[in-house]
């Protein structure tokens, strides 16, 4: 019985969370009344370059000016965007506190001369009209939006972080979020304005933060400046860690633990609830020796199986054969929160990208 309620009230959970956000549909013209400068920060990203900025380029609306910010990269990321044409800022040495990213997106702007800023993560692709549309619905909603890419996967490793994805598009479009002064942005495409942006002092305000979307959300809500965010679907996408299982662990391991600060109660408590519910559902591998159990956890199991076949309609592409073996990616899951913990709690840094990021509050 016990098994049943779980799974209900995690299954129930899910879908209180989970909101088709995605952008609206429009065959509106984008009137081109404004500059627009693209903002692309790059540390080692020689393979990720050539496919944001080969889709930059095939937009049905064409920015203004691209910039792409060399952030002290080892490899060929300069003479890539170099001959790409685009404009490349080097990033001056790293300052005390502030992190890496946070100074090359500051940087990037201080060289931009738009009216509107799209800042973009190099492992973003584009729709050949996904500028033109979420320039359209920035117009239409006001204040700054932003997008969580679809994820898209090729090799197994890659597929482990369905769970995680998940949970992730949960943070996002949970209705509790919507009036949460804490309400970020989701950090890999974001437009705004530039006057909006300088209200509230833009990265330089955020500098020290490791999850530096979360907290330029919050900055625009605390100045009144409304923060909406969508799916990218089939509009915006990345392929987030093509270098290895390493990276990915962490990628995602630098702000699992960190980023639960920034919810709002509600949407914790319910993340909560849809993740025991799907832990105790897989748990039907360990209850052989209780039938009734064991068929309760199966059903459950299913029954989270399909739900999660609906989500990641939405969230990704993980192959048809990741939901149905869902327990690996919740293994995983677990692992980066573990990882992420250790690193908190234990070391004061988290790691990314050969940087040591010193977590707020530890020395």
């Amino acid at each position: 019985m016990a098994i049943c309620i779980f799974v209900v009230l995690g299954c129930i959970s899910g879908f209180v969370l989970f909101r088709k956000n995605t952008v609206p549909q429009s065959t509106e013209t984008y009137a081109r009344d404004e500059r627009v400068s693209v903002i692309i920060p790059a540390r080692n990203e020689e393979a990720n370059l050539p496919h944001i900025l080969s889709s930059l380029l095939k937009q049905s609306y064409q920015p203004d000016e691209i910039i792409v910010v060399d952030d002290g990269s080892e490899d060929r990321t300069r003479e890539i965007a170099v001959g790409f044409g685009v404009k490349v800022v080097d990033n001056p040495e790293l300052p005390a506190g502030w992190t890496g990213k946070t100074w090359a997106v500051w940087n990037g702007f201080l060289h931009s001369t738009g009216d509107l800023i799209v800042f973009l993560d190099a492992d973003i692709r584009l729709a050949p009209d996904a500028l033109e549309k979420l320039l359209g619905i920035r117009r239409k909603s006001g204040g700054v939006i932003s997008v969580v890419p679809y994820h898209d996967t090729e090799k197994f490793y890659e597929r482990l972080a369905m769970i995680t994805n998940v949970l992730g598009v949960f943070a996002f479009t949970s209705p509790f979020e919507r009036k949460s002064k804490q309400t970020g942005l989701y950090g890999s495409c974001i437009i705004t304005t530039r006057a909006d942006y300088e209200a509230v002092q833009g990265h330089d305000g955020i500098k020290s933060e490791i999850l530096d979307d979360l907290n330029l959300g919050a900055k625009y809500r605390a100045a009144g400046i409304p923060v909406v965010n969508f799916l990218g679907h089939d509009l915006v996408s990345f392929r987030m860690y093509p270098g290895g299982i390493k990276s990915e662990l962490q990628g995602f391991g630098k702000g699992a633990v960190l980023s639960t600060a920034n919810l709002a109660a509600s949407t914790t408590v319910l993340v909560a609830l849809w993740l025991i519910g799907l832990i105790v559902s897989e748990s039907f591998l360990f209850l052989w020796g209780n039938q009734a159990w064991l068929l309760a956890a199966l059903a459950g199991y299913v029954i989270y199986t399909l739900q999660i076949f609906y989500l990641i309609q939405y969230v990704g592409k993980f192959g048809k054969l990741m939901p149905f073996i869902h327990i690996l990616s919740t293994l995983f899951f677990l692992v980066v929160l573990l990882y992420s913990a250790y690193q908190v709690v234990f070391i004061g840094a988290v790691s990314w990208k050969g940087r040591a990021i010193q977590v707020r509050g530890r020395s």
